[in-house]
């Protein structure tokens, strides 16, 4: 079919008919505004019938040296008003000039000197087109596209036919392609294509030869748009006399149209085809195919293409894009035929290898594409018709379900649905539990969140980390450190996770924050029953709720601890830093136990930490100013000691 002659091609002259009132109405009020002279006829003049007056050499001269100045200095109107005299007068300034100012109102992208740099191309085309670079119509006409100005643009083509000035098809035919699809509409370019095709074979003109994105491009209008096979052929038998060799996009655009008519030899053929071209993927063809059959409404077909597709990757899947679905699903539901979906995903079911990709079964496309349409009601539907029929549903049917059940946060039902897939022996992956987990953080959710994780657990999935942390952070957030410590208790033994000090300081910040000092304290327990050693942190978070709620005693039995575990060279775990010191010495000057204060002031003078003594003073003074030595003196000579010391090393003992 590729290489037979072009032996029927239309001969008929391209109609330039409609041209003149077409480029004419696009200047109108018009640019070139030429003088008239009144006559008794009723039939208006053409434009440029007139016979052109002359210039002298020397307002040539300043004309072209002011047109040159302006278009430097960006001064377009007169650079306008300087070419539009020269060529009213027909003394066209030189080449370089005239194109230079054709360029210039071409790349200002406005409609006003659009329009001018069109006018001045048609005018050139009819008057003085050896001026014309092949270049600059190639800039006017992406200034076109650019400016979404369809109709001028081919009005400009075909003044060039018109006139017959041809140039390489790359500067003119690609830039129309992409105006048509940008408009949504390949009829115009249909038209100037077959034209340019006549000249390309009848006059050897090879410039003018069409590139394949061109030749696809009128292919579509006729399968797509006006729906021939007549014209389709035309263009097919075009591209074999040209040398054009079709793609895959070639193929499935007539696979499309033969679908449509019900040309069942025409696909076989097309199909041998294809072998011979040694395209080594059919996806392009039967997502047309199938678009062919969908819309003439023969679901048969559309059933057995697909079938016949995942036989042909060896049950490995299909690549079809989301639309190729969306339509066999608008097809389907039209007809009423849900059954007949329903066994169509479980036909390939049996088809598809257990390792298939499962976003490249057909089961994962067609819910994907009902739940992409907005139609969850029918994808559960079709759920349940498989059932009926007592067909296995593979993962690819459940993740697209799973997907809108996290967009829509409807979280219980996803958490739902997880268990039940994990009942089935089904196992999501990893990146699936992580997005379903942190969805139902997001919406607070925390029990769907705990049974997924669960589910993630049992599943033996390797890497937990990532959801572990969505939760704990998500917990810490919502201020919940009872959910904290419950969730550590019970997943702290997994080796998957990797947990330490800082989760267990979360915990125990979070309950000190809230007052809480009791399951604080019960937290930090736990802690160090499971080894975890508590650190600088642990201590401040610890320090600090005490104080708050003026429990000073349990502050010092804090520094008994700390005390045992620090010591001046600093070879233990714990650190004793400057903040510790902060904290320890005024909760416990508040707390009125001076004997222990000292004990942390030689300790911090021994590792030669800083201590700001102001601040005691002033805790001193806002607690304790009424204490008199005389009255500890009598009471309790070692307290009396350490008071004394206290004030001494404060400045407090005048």
């Amino acid at each position: 079919m590729w290489r037979r002659a072009l032996c029927n091609l239309s001969k008929r002259p391209f109609s330039s008919q409609p041209e003149i009132p077409t480029l004419y109405s696009f200047l109108q009020p018009s640019i070139f505004s030429l003088k008239t002279t009144e006559s008794p006829s009723t039939t208006p003049p053409k434009p440029h019938d007139q016979t052109p007056l002359t210039l002298t050499q020397e307002h040539k001269s300043n004309l072209e040296s002011t047109l040159l100045d302006s278009i430097r200095s960006n001064n377009t109107d007169e650079a306008w008003k300087s070419f539009k005299t020269l060529s009213n007068y027909s003394a066209f300034p030189s080449k370089s000039l005239t194109n230079s100012v054709i360029i210039h109102l071409s790349s200002l992208n406005d409609t006003l000197n659009i329009k001018r740099a069109f006018a001045s191309v048609v005018f050139l085309l009819e008057k003085k087109q050896e001026l014309l670079k092949p270049e600059t119509v190639h800039v006017l006409l992406n200034s076109m596209r650019d400016a979404n100005s369809a109709a001028p643009a081919f009005a400009l083509v075909k003044c060039m036919f018109k006139n017959r000035y041809f140039i390489p098809f790359n500067l003119w035919g690609d830039v129309l392609v992409e105006i048509c699809r940008k408009n949504g509409n390949f009829g115009g370019f249909l038209q100037v294509f077959n034209e340019n095709c006549r000249l390309a074979i009848d006059e050897k003109l090879n410039f003018l030869k069409p590139s394949l994105e061109a030749c696809n491009a009128a292919l579509e209008c006729c399968c797509r748009e006006i729906e021939s096979t007549t014209d389709a052929e035309k263009v097919v038998e075009t591209m074999s006399v040209l040398g054009v060799r079709p793609d895959e996009c070639s193929f499935g655009l007539l696979a499309y149209l033969y679908a449509l008519k019900g040309l069942k030899e025409k696909i076989a053929e097309l199909e041998g085809l294809i072998s011979g071209f040694g395209f080594p993927d059919k996806g392009v063809f039967l997502s047309n195919l199938i678009s062919g059959f969908v819309k003439c409404g023969n679901l048969a077909s559309v059933s057995a293409t697909i079938l016949q597709g995942v036989r042909e990757t060896c049950g490995q899947g299909l690549c079809f894009e989301e639309r190729t679905y969306s339509e066999v699903v608008s097809g389907f539901l039209q007809n009423g035929s849900i059954k007949d979906l329903a066994m169509l995903i479980s036909e390939t079911q049996t088809l598809e290898s257990p390792s298939v990709i499962v976003e490249r079964s057909v089961g994962y496309g067609i819910i994907n594409a009902c739940v992409n349409l907005g139609l969850l009601d029918k994808a559960h539907t079709i759920f349940d018709e498989m059932n009926a029929q007592g067909a296995a549903l593979g993962l690819g049917v459940y993740l697209p379900i799973l997907k809108a059940y996290r967009k829509e946060q409807r979280t219980a039902e996803a958490a739902q649905l997880v268990t039940d897939i994990s009942g089935l022996g089904l196992q999501l992956d990893v990146a699936t539990y992580d997005a379903l987990i942190e969805a139902s953080m997001s919406c607070q959710d925390f029990q769907s969140a705990f049974s997924m994780f669960r589910d993630m657990r049992e599943a033996r999935i390797p890497d937990l980390q990532g959801s572990y942390l969505t939760i704990m952070t998500g917990l810490t957030e919502s201020h919940r450190p009872e959910l904290m410590a419950a969730f550590l208790d019970e997943i702290v033994e997994d080796p998957r996770i990797e947990i330490g000090t800082h989760d267990w300081n979360s915990i125990i910040h979070a309950f000190c924050k809230a007052g809480r000092l009791e399951d604080a304290r019960r937290t930090f327990r736990r802690m160090t029953f499971l080894q975890f050693e508590p650190n600088e942190q642990t201590y401040l978070s610890l320090i600090n709720g005490n104080v708050t709620v003026e429990k000073y005693f349990n502050v010092m039995m804090l520094w008994n601890e700390v005390k045992r575990k620090v010591s001046a060279e600093g070879e233990t775990k714990l650190k004793l830093d400057s903040s510790l010191v902060d904290a320890f010495l005024y909760a416990l000057v508040k707390g009125g136990f001076f004997d222990a204060v000292m004990q942390v002031v030689e300790k911090s003078q021994e590792m030669k930490i800083f201590v700001d003594k102001w601040r005691y003073k002033q805790a001193f003074m806002e607690k304790h100013k009424k204490l008199r030595v005389s009255k500890l003196r009598r009471k309790n000579r070692g307290k009396m000691e350490a008071l004394i010391a206290f004030k001494n090393w404060a400045g407090l003992s005048a």
